[in-house]
């Protein structure tokens, strides 16, 4: 169970509104740099929030991948986006397609600031109880 978790928070998105409202639209990108990145979808969840006080409704976007799983939500009224990469390098290294399907989200949101995490999981004779 060897992995490569990757996290990012973004803020001031610059990406049309498109992105971070739409469900359907951002649902298309996310399968889109999925199969970009090499990576195989083995299934999908795409989640409009209706409008509050506070402002329009986000975007919940799920790909589980054979991989392990894709996870972006959106929170357009703060121009604001949090990305979620999990590969298993499970048969084969996968961190390089995970580290491209981020880049690939990066580059669509567009933001002004970017705060990125990598955790390697599952270290090799490391044991939690």
């Amino acid at each position: 169970m060897q992995g490569l978790h990757l996290t990012a928070d973004l803020h001031g998105c610059r990406c049309a509104p498109a992105w971070l409202l739409d469900a359907a639209a951002l649902g298309r990108a996310c399968t889109d740099a999925v199969h970009a990145a090499g990576l195989q979808p083995v299934g999908q969840l795409f989640h409009e929030f209706p409008a509050t006080a506070h402002g329009p409704g986000g975007v919940t976007a799920t790909v589980l991948l054979a991989e392990s799983h894709l996870c972006v939500h959106t929170w357009p009224e703060q121009r604001a986006v949090t990305l979620d990469v999990y590969v298993c390098n499970f048969g084969a290294d996968h961190s390089g397609k995970g580290r491209a399907l981020m880049d690939a989200l990066l580059a669509l949101f567009d933001p002004t600031t970017v705060e990125r995490h990598a955790l390697q999981r599952g270290a090799v004779n490391e044991v939690v109880a």
